[in-house]
């Protein structure tokens, strides 16, 4: 019986060991799922906020398209506004050209019919 009770305390003390080895390596398993769980949640909260992200990008890309046709337009009609002012310019500077030679020549024939001595 002896025997017996030494070989139960023997086995009760290798039981308890184990037990305990057993525990921590639950807490230390329970750690590790933990620390897994967090670095899951900060990755979700990390795409979360990417994908808030490159919605607001492509709101902004969708934004600025818009204002860049628009400057295109505008650059379109300013460029035909210049094209048809230069013609109205071109148009105006001939005419003045042509009755400043009209002029001249009316300004010689007078001064012919007056000054006839300085021809």
């Amino acid at each position: 019986i002896d025997g017996m009770v030494a070989t139960l305390k023997t086995e009760q003390s290798d039981d308890d060991h184990k037990k305990d080895y057993c525990a921590a390596q639950f807490d230390s398993s329970d750690d590790k799922k933990k620390g897994l769980e967090r670095s899951v949640s900060d990755s979700e909260t990390a795409i979360a906020k990417a994908e808030e992200s490159i919605a607001q990008l492509k709101e902004e890309a969708g934004a600025l398209t818009a204002g860049i046709k628009a400057l295109d337009k505008s650059v379109a009609e300013a460029t035909e506004q210049r094209k048809q002012e230069h013609q109205d310019f071109t148009e105006l500077m001939a005419s003045n050209s042509a009755a400043k030679e009209l002029m001249n020549f009316a300004k010689n024939r007078l001064n012919k019919f007056y000054n006839p001595k300085l021809y």
